[in-house]
């Protein structure tokens, strides 16, 4: 049996079983400086800088194997020259240091298997099952055999949180998000997501159909392992016709089969922090 292990101090998680160490991180998002350049403001790349860190990392866990949570590259569609220059050397130096990567694909991924060694496996954006983890980006639906796992794991929103002290200062720090899953509720938005007709019970409609067993109980939030992004502030106030929901990314956020208001959250040394609707009184 896998454990889970977020690594403390970094925006990773170690599953750690008898034969492997799988290290998974999210949402690198390189190539991101080019898009404060087309908007006037010069910055050299912080490639290095993550490489630096990931390599602290590696060499602190020690991982067989390496999963990127999707965004590996930062423009949507094309491939910019930044991108060109910086991945392929990124991920030559990771191959020297991990004999297994894979990378599952996010919605900034376009075009990206041009820019990975040969080595480096690409999984669909629906997601990949270790264990009893299923992993996926977050912005398309998992298949439906990733709800046979008890945990699932997702990157793509760049999670903080947001303080406000007495005189109005507002700091965001980076948070771990973990919430409770209706399993319930999430079989039938994937069965309308599939255009599949549900019947009262769209947990056994769903086991059926795809000869599963529906275990999904726990979701986590990745925080990106770029710290240099923004992301989304998730105790922050939401109104209107979707209520709390409103405003997060990601159809299974959208579709209300998690709980947020009663969502954990830890900073990245592992501090809990409160759950959602008590930090929002923080905004």
């Amino acid at each position: 049996m896998l454990q889970l292990k977020p690594i403390r101090s970094f925006p990773a998680i170690l599953l750690q079983g008898e034969a492997k160490r799988i290290l998974v991180v999210a949402d690198l998002h390189i190539g991101w400086e080019a898009t404060l350049i087309e908007k006037g403001i010069h910055l050299p790349s912080q490639t290095p800088k993550i490489l630096a860190k990931m390599l602290r990392l590696i060499k602190l866990v020690r991982p067989t194997n390496l999963v990127f949570l999707g965004d590996v590259k930062h423009a949507i569609a094309r491939v910019k020259r930044e991108e060109w220059r910086d991945i392929p050397k990124l991920f030559e130096t990771l191959c020297e240091k991990v004999p297994n990567i894979q990378v599952i694909l996010g919605n900034h991924d376009g075009n990206l298997e041009a820019l990975l060694p040969q080595d480096v496996e690409i999984l669909p954006a629906k997601g990949t099952a270790i264990g009893k983890v299923g992993l996926f980006h977050g912005h398309a639906w998992p298949a439906p055999e990733l709800l046979q796992c008890r945990t699932l794991i997702t990157g793509h929103i760049h999670p903080m949180v947001a303080f406000r002290d007495p005189l109005g200062f507002r700091i965001t720090r980076q948070v771990w998000v973990r919430a409770p899953c209706q399993k319930a509720q999430l079989a039938r938005s994937l069965l309308k997501h599939l255009d599949i007709k549900s019947d009262k019970d769209s947990v056994a409609h769903l086991e059926r159909r795809f000869n599963i067993r529906t275990e999904a109980t726990h979701f986590f939030i990745m925080p990106s392992f770029n710290h240099f992004l923004g992301g989304q502030t998730v105790n922050k106030k939401r109104m209107g016709k979707y209520g709390r929901t409103r405003g997060f990314i990601g159809p299974i956020l959208r579709s209300k089969s998690v709980n947020i208001d009663s969502a954990e959250l830890f900073l990245l040394d592992g501090t809990f922090i409160g759950t959602v609707e008590q930090l929002r009184r923080l905004t």
